[in-house]
Order: C-alpha cells, then sequence, then structure tokens
C-alpha cells in the first residue's frame, strides 16, 4: 500500500465508529489495491469526498500541532487530490 494511504488508513480508523461514510471509506481503502492516492481518490464518491473535506484539515491541523510534519504532509497529499 502507498505510504500516503496508510496514514489515511489510520486517520480512517478513528471515524469508523460513529461515521457511516468513514466505515465506508475505510473499507475501500483496506479491501482495495491501490498504486497512488490518486487512485483512490477516483474512485470514491461525492458523499466519500464531502466527509473528507470535513475531516482532514483538523486531522492535517493536529498532526501539525503535535509536531507530526510527516503525517500532516501526507495527509496534506490526499486532500489536495480531492478538489
Amino acid at each position: 500500500m502507498d505510504k500516503t494511504l496508510g496514514y489515511l488508513r489510520e486517520t480512517l480508523s478513528n471515524y469508523t465508529d460513529e461515521h457511516s461514510d468513514g466505515r465506508n471509506i475505510y473499507r475501500k481503502l483496506s479491501e482495495g489495491h491501490f498504486t497512488s492516492e490518486g487512485d483512490f481518490v477516483r474512485i470514491l464518491n461525492q458523499k466519500e469526498i464531502d466527509f473528507l473535506n470535513k475531516m482532514l484539515p483538523d486531522e492535517i491541523k493536529y498532526a501539525k500541532e503535535e509536531q507530526d510534519e510527516k503525517r500532516a504532509h501526507e495527509l496534506n497529499e490526499v486532500f489536495e487530490l480531492l478538489f
């Protein structure tokens, strides 16, 4: 699995209990064989994209507050592809 997608999967694991969109995205990510984050983003529906657009900025901010620049950078890579 692409390193960036690994960070995304780990982050999404926090959203699987209470968010059906998070659970669906996590499942797609876990079951798919994606060579890049671009391949993954292309299979998402609009509702899933909207969910990530709401969730990722908070997760990127949190990573920066924790001084985890690598995680912030990798999550930002996915966030930029959503547009």
